[in-house]
């Protein structure tokens, strides 16, 4: 709602991107009940869809140009020891980064590694840091980590696709979650490296459940379906996301144009709000 509103008040459009690269949890019964929902909603988009999974050789041909640049070495490194480096405390890298365990191995500790498990690609970023300013939250410095270019299994990283895949739909300006501000350091230094045109970034908050988690479907009758279930229709569920904005007061289910006459960028709320039970 937040992107829609945000890309038609500045004389925008909104585009419409498929994140299908992993096979194992992409799903075409959850794309169309999306599409569904978000047009029930009354969120629009312009223009062709771009859909990841038709894009690999652009991701590898990238990632060939990386590491040709030499950006990049193998990682063997599993999550459990990748947690277990990363609580370890590290000069200047926030809690949780990747310590560089892989950089420097040699050539034989490498082939050796090679034989117990597959590697992912990591970025050689030389933990640098990067400023850029959030057009909610502000400016923000952050060192960016060795991240993962390309999994272990071949698919190509999240951080990797949506880079190119803002330059190629010439996005300016990203809206999305607050819960992932503290990623996009990484994504400004991928933008430098490729030399790509910079975008905007504009982090929303989340709608959390009572206990103060993100919202999800553990939590019972979140999603159109299960709402409409229980007699909450798409216009009610509208009408409840505009109140947590300061857009409308409770009981008031106006449409998304009209709610683009009320709307305020620099009065979005920066704190998280609570899906109240139903």
């Amino acid at each position: 709602m937040l992107a829609w509103l945000s890309a038609h008040h500045d004389g925008g459009t909104l585009r419409l991107r498929i994140d299908d690269l992993d096979p194992r949890v992409s799903s075409v019964e959850h794309e169309r009940q999306q599409r569904i929902d978000l047009e029930l909603i009354g969120i629009t988009f312009h223009g062709s869809e771009l859909r990841q999974s038709e894009r690999s050789h652009h991701y590898r041909s990238t990632i060939d140009r990386l590491a040709d640049d030499g950006l990049l070495y193998p990682c063997f490194c599993s999550r459990r020891e990748i947690r277990e480096a990363a609580s370890a405390p590290h000069a200047h890298l926030p809690d949780g980064a990747y310590p560089g365990t892989c950089r420097d191995l040699d050539s034989a500790e490498r082939a050796r590694r090679s034989e117990e498990r597959p590697a992912a690609m990591r970025v050689r970023t030389d933990n640098i840091e990067i400023s850029f300013s959030d057009r909610n939250y502000g400016d923000q410095r952050e060192f960016v980590d060795d991240f993962v270019i390309q999994r272990n299994d071949g698919v190509p990283s999240y951080n990797l696709a949506t880079v190119l895949d803002d330059a190629d739909q010439s996005i300016t300006e990203v809206v999305r979650g607050a819960d992932l501000l503290p990623g996009t350091a990484r994504h400004v230094w991928l933008r430098d490296v490729l030399g790509l045109p910079h975008v905007e970034h504009g982090h929303v908050p989340l709608v959390m459940n009572s206990d103060g988690d993100r919202l999800a479907k553990r939590d019972g009758a979140v999603t159109l379906t299960d709402l409409a279930s229980i007699g909450i229709g798409p216009d009610e569920v509208r009408g409840r996301l505009a109140e947590s904005l300061g857009l409308v007061e409770r009981g008031e289910a106006l449409s998304m144009p009209e709610l683009l006459d009320r709307y305020d960028p620099s009065a979005i709320p920066l704190e998280p709000s609570v899906w109240e039970s139903v």
